[in-house]
């Protein structure tokens, strides 16, 4: 993956960038030599975005399949959340 530095983005602005995505999809952009950003054009986000979006479909599948999953009504789900919120705060306090 190229990398444009910030002080070359400072001085050449968005053209660095457009000029870096002709090569590759995906541009680093390093701030004081350490990789901080990754530039990419909205295609190529959105379609980053879709896959994730079919991974989580994907487990959730599979939780369903595999049984891991609770049915239970809207306010006994909200009092385990609290239950589960207290107990997770207790522990962070001992």
């Amino acid at each position: 993956m190229q990398a444009i530095s910030a002080n070359d983005l400072k001085t050449r602005g968005v053209g660095a960038i457009a000029e870096a995505l002709q090569q590759q999809s995906e541009v680093a952009v390093s701030v004081r030599g350490e990789l901080r950003y990754v530039v990419m054009n909205a295609a190529h986000y959105q379609r980053l975005r879709d896959y994730e979006l079919e991974i989580a479909l994907s487990e959730t599948r599979a939780d369903l399949a595999a049984g891991r999953f609770v049915a239970e009504s809207v306010d006994a789900h909200l009092e385990r959340i609290e239950t589960m919120a207290t107990v997770e705060e207790e522990n962070e306090t001992t």
